[in-house]
């Protein structure tokens, strides 16, 4: 029980970080525009301006849900953020990382 363990451990570190390298070597560097709460075309180039940088939507926000619907849009925006692009990347490391030395751990224990 122990070997497979230890090997189930290595096949998650090495696929995770295999999958994670291929999703950062692919995810591009545009920006997302679908969340933009407005969008300014600078030099040709659109550039989003997302919800959190404005000053009416935060007051807007802030005015009908209170300091705990500021609160809650960061960390949802943050949360939604870990799903796309280089982020993406970097979450599928961490988590195989982590799954890694779950098995890697429970393999110690088993005797």
């Amino acid at each position: 029980m122990r070997k497979k363990l230890l090997a189930a451990s290595a096949l998650v570190l090495v696929a995770g970080l295999a999958c994670a390298g291929w999703i950062y070597s692919r995810a591009g560097d545009e920006p997302d525009l679908s969340g933009a709460y407005q969008i300014i075309v600078v030099d040709g180039v659109p550039q989003a301006i997302a919800p959190n940088e404005s000053k009416a939507y935060m007051r807007d926000l802030q005015r009908y849900g209170g300091r705990m619907a500021v609160l809650f849009d960061d960390i949802g925006r943050w949360w939604n953020g870990l799903w796309h692009g280089r982020s993406l990347a970097l979450t599928v490391a961490f988590i195989s990382v982590i799954v890694s030395l779950a098995l890697y751990f429970g393999a110690l224990a088993v005797e």
